[in-house]
């Protein structure tokens, strides 16, 4: 007998229907998985057989051929394990087929016919949707985010035997209803806030720049002058995530497993932190089975790298093209795969070896070639795609001790906040643009127009600091920005001044001080 039903899985993080056909034929018992399986699919059949049998049905002593088509792509994961076992039960009339038309079905069962948790639930169901299947059953722990997805309706059972007893009419499951959207939480909390931080008026003004715009930035200074502290803090002054964004973030994590328990979807903003030993692979994805990596684990979030020259250049290069296209394009023998990665990158460096340059409490031990080559493991391409590059001196003991309260993050969010619904407004003919640093040219050339004075000044940076276009267009761009924490339409010379200010590299390299850029 031949029987056939519907599931789906993961390629890169968006789902794609499979058909498990099932065939029992006579002859020797055998249990067969054609249809490209990976080793977690073709180990599935003894999962299958352990389940059937130890939940009170039989196992065929026939020869079983389970088909996963279509064929030509290879399937990966554990979620076929139940769309297979059922397929089988079907097959030898253990079970009805009418109930399951119009289903999918995806899961991975134990041994004793328990449902777990499998990856990229809320992909398969916006999967299903697109099909215009009726339903998705899948395991219980995977159903409230499932359920997010609307216009399908969601079963959750927590044994095969629970699922038989439905699909049989004898204790029907209720559909799962999706938690509400009550709007998202507007940081990682984890009890940071920006009035932790003593001093630093100009690295929190940059950092508020950042965020208003999504522009990236560079905080360059000696060790313990509270760069990481800083960064840390970034994601509590950033908007709340829209559903739109949260709905995209859950998917990414939820295909890398990372979706907490029982969580719907991710409610902030992401924060990454890899460290500098990652490989390329591990950053923006790949592997021998393709995971996001986390340039898109942090996507609509942040990413944080501290202590940036001592990553290993070939992976700071790989940053390239997410930095300027917000997506990553992985390119196999077999597919190409494409994960977002639109994210704030925040770094951290030493202004040399020692971490003491430009210190006024403690001498620097570097002569000037040792601090050339420190500076060189980053590459002009990147440090051009890095919009703000900003000193953060070391805090005087003085300031540690002074008990005046420190402005919090809610205030600077607030300020954040009013600066991207400029945006948004502007942006409303661009889809896809909501913030100043996803600006093209055509966009730069229409809204970030600035005066004769400002002209003037802006070819005078130019010259003086050797920009590229690239970095042109990023200044003005983050000039757009503060004014828009102005409020004000039109680019004035103090904003252009301000985002000529925060190109700490290329004023050193160009030879020009703090003073002499104003």
């Amino acid at each position: 007998m031949l029987a056939r039903v519907r599931s789906a899985a993961v390629l890169g993080i968006d789902g794609y229907l499979v058909d498990v056909e099932a065939d029992l034929a006579n002859g020797l018992p055998a249990f067969n998985t054609v249809g490209l399986p990976h080793g977690a699919v073709k180990e599935g059949r003894e999962r299958v057989t352990a389940a059937i049998i130890n939940t009170g049905f039989t196992a065929p002593l026939k020869r079983i051929t389970v088909n996963l088509a279509p064929a030509d792509i290879r399937k990966e994961g554990t979620g076929f394990d139940l769309p297979i076992a059922v397929a089988v039960l079907v097959a030898s009339g253990q079970l009805p087929a009418e109930p399951l038309e119009g289903y999918v079905l995806v899961g991975e069962l134990g041994l004793e016919g328990d449902l777990r948790p499998v990856r990229g639930a809320l992909s398969v169901a916006l999967a299903a949707r697109s099909a215009g299947c009726r339903g998705l059953v899948l395991p219980e722990a995977n159903a409230s985010e499932a359920a997010v997805v609307t216009g399908l309706d969601v079963f959750g059972p927590s044994t095969l035997p629970e699922l038989a007893a439905h699909l049989e009419g004898r204790a029907p499951i209720k559909p799962v209803v999706a938690v509400p959207w009550q709007g998202a939480e507007s940081a990682a909390t984890g009890g940071v806030d920006f009035s932790d931080v003593r001093g630093q008026p100009a690295a929190k003004r940059a950092l508020e720049v950042a965020a208003a715009g999504g522009h990236n930035i560079l905080l360059i200074g000696p060790p313990g002058s509270g760069k990481t502290m800083l960064a840390r803090r970034l994601p509590t002054i950033l908007p709340a995530p829209t559903l739109e964004e949260a709905l995209e973030s859950t998917r990414i994590h939820s295909v890398a497993g990372l979706l907490p328990p029982g969580q719907p979807f991710l409610t902030q903003r992401p924060f990454r932190a890899p460290h500098h030993t990652i490989s390329d692979a591990g950053l923006i994805g790949g592997g021998p089975t393709p995971r996001p990596g986390e340039v898109s684990l942090a996507h609509g979030g942040v990413l944080f790298l501290d202590e940036l020259p001592e990553f290993r250049r070939n992976v700071l290069e790989v940053l390239r093209q997410p930095l300027e296209d917000g997506l990553v394009t992985l390119s196999r023998a077999a597919v190409s795969l494409c994960y977002p990665s639109r994210f704030t990158l925040a770094a951290a460096m030493n202004p040399c070896p020692c971490g003491h340059e430009g210190d006024t409490a403690r001498a620097c031990r570097c002569d000037p070639a040792l601090v050339e080559r420190y500076l060189a493991r980053l590459s002009g391409p990147l440090l051009d795609r890095i919009d703000l590059q900003i000193r953060v001196p070391a805090v005087r003991p003085a300031e540690l001790s002074l008990e005046s309260a420190e402005e919090g993050s809610a205030p600077i969010r607030e300020r954040v906040e009013a600066a991207r619904e400029r945006q948004r407004q502007r942006l409303q003919p661009h889809p896809g643009l909501y913030a100043n640093a996803h600006l093209g040219p055509r966009e730069i050339r229409r809204y970030c127009r600035l005066g004769p004075d400002g002209e003037e000044l802006l070819r005078l940076a130019i010259t003086r600091l050797g920009l590229s276009a690239r970095g042109y267009h990023r200044l003005l761009k983050v000039a757009r920005t503060i004014a828009d924490l102005a409020a004000e339409e039109q680019i004035g010379l103090g904003h252009l001044a301000e985002a000529i200010q925060y190109r700490t590299l290329d004023r050193a390299r160009g030879g020009v001080t703090m003073q002499g850029a104003t």
